[in-house]
């Protein structure tokens, strides 16, 4: 088992965020040497791995300079991050992975970027996304095997981030778009509290599920990060008094879950037990058997009806997977099916009190292995489609390695509005599983 996350220290290219805002707050380096160091790791791995949809390097280097003229300052002082291109920026196209947006351009920055930016923040460019955060795949590879899928839909903001191009990027999820491809490429990826991070400015897939998605090579940065975007002061995570009482739950997806990944998994909930946490098996209700087909219907229904100006006036510009897929689904789902959806997904969220018991986090599949060969799929969202849908806190955890030497992440899941107890849970697991190696 490793940490796929582990990070280089020789360059600024492979320092955390905290750390390089440290740096550029002490005077140690300046905003401008941060950014040329991270466009000169983008110019070595770009080729390959395929991440951007739009950077330009002149623009990148004068908003640096601009930040050291007037004293950066900030928490993310220096910091270079990446955004997910379906999320506005005002002086970047914003094309969503459709042809029907080429060289759009919105007249303001989405709050996350706004945020981002007021914090310091150095946008290096707009990552790759699926077509409409759907499932038809964009350009980007994985950057452990290119002849991989990154995962989606965040699959450029996943795969810049595991390049070492960035040290954060933001993603969103509907379904599993942050999760699996952190899991794939080796990162960290967080889903926050449904409703925590202000989504103004980001294309709408379906409202009732949509979150934005962090991505970075620590949890620390996750935390930093997702403080940031609440506009609040940062704070450290929380230290832990006890280790964390932890519930295995398997979902009814674990039959999808390749033998090897299994393995992995309770492999690592006994050396977990052995490290000290209470551990036991969570089962998940009778009313959690139909969860597929509750999140399908919200999630189809609701993107197609806000893809109406699209569907109406380039149709034909839309993907074969998309029409046939979501779209099809969605246009076939009546009101009161949808609606009886919203119910049985109100009645699941109900229930997670009692799911956790007396756990503070849920242990369980984040994918089902490493990342597939082949571009042509991102893979399948099955396991983090229960957790979208009951509006639960997850992240992924980098911590093993797969039978062909790719990242697998396993997958953590905390209470409503227990986002920095999932962080410092996390970080014990993560210590816990690394002292067990």
């Amino acid at each position: 088992m490793t940490v796929a996350a582990r990070k280089p220290v020789a360059s600024p290219a492979g320092m955390t965020a905290a750390e390089i805002a440290a740096a550029v707050a002490s005077g140690k380096t300046t905003c401008e040497a941060v950014a040329r160091a991270h466009l000169a790791r983008i110019e070595e791995r770009e080729q390959q791995v395929l991440a951007w949809q739009y950077l330009n390097p002149g623009q990148v280097i004068e908003q640096a300079r601009a930040l050291d003229r007037r004293g950066a300052r900030g928490p993310l002082a220096g910091v270079p991050f990446g955004i997910k291109d379906i999320i506005d920026t005002c002086d970047m196209p914003t094309e969503m992975g459709s042809p029907i947006y080429a060289g759009h351009r919105p007249r303001a920055d989405a709050t996350c970027v706004a945020l981002s930016r007021k914090a310091g923040g150095v946008l290096m460019g707009k990552t790759v996304t699926t077509e409409f955060a759907n499932r038809h795949p964009g350009k980007t590879r994985n950057p452990h095997d290119p002849s991989r899928t990154p995962g989606g839909s965040s699959s450029g903001s996943a795969a810049a981030v595991a390049a070492g191009m960035v040290p954060l990027a933001i993603g969103t999820q509907t379904t599993g778009s942050t999760i699996r491809p952190a899991s794939f490429c080796g990162v960290f990826g967080y889903r926050p509290t449904y409703g925590d991070l202000r989504c103004v400015g980001v294309k709408e897939a379906a409202g009732s599920l949509d979150t934005l998605g962090l991505l970075a090579r620590s949890i620390e940065d996750i935390a930093l990060y997702r403080d940031v975007l609440l506009g609040a002061d940062p704070e450290p995570i929380p230290g832990e008094s006890r280790p964390p009482r932890i519930g295995f739950c398997r979902t009814h997806f674990w039959s999808r879950v390749e033998p090897g990944t299994r393995q992995m998994i309770e492999d690592a909930v006994r050396k977990l037990a052995r490290a000290g946490a209470p551990v036991q098996d969570v089962d998940l209700p009778a009313e959690f058997q139909d969860i597929e087909d509750t999140h399908r219907s919200i999630s189809s229904y609701e993107f197609a009806r806000n893809f109406t100006w699209e569907i109406e006036n380039h149709w034909e510009s839309i993907s074969e997977t998309l029409r046939n897929g979501r779209l099809k689904h969605g246009l076939a789902c009546s009101f009161e099916r949808y609606r009886e959806a919203r119910d049985r997904a109100e009645r699941c969220r109900e229930l997670m009190p009692q799911v956790f018991g007396d756990c503070d986090v849920l242990l369980t599949a984040a994918a089902a292995g490493e990342a597939p060969v082949g571009l042509n799929a991102t893979g399948d969202a099955s396991f983090c489609l229960t957790w979208t849908t009951t509006h639960v806190p997850a992240v992924t955890l980098p911590v093993f390695e797969g039978p062909h030497g790719l990242p697998v992440g396993v997958q953590l899941i905390a209470r409503r509005n227990a986002d920095r107890a999932l962080f410092a849970a996390a970080r014990w697991v993560v210590r816990a599983l690394l002292a067990a190696a």
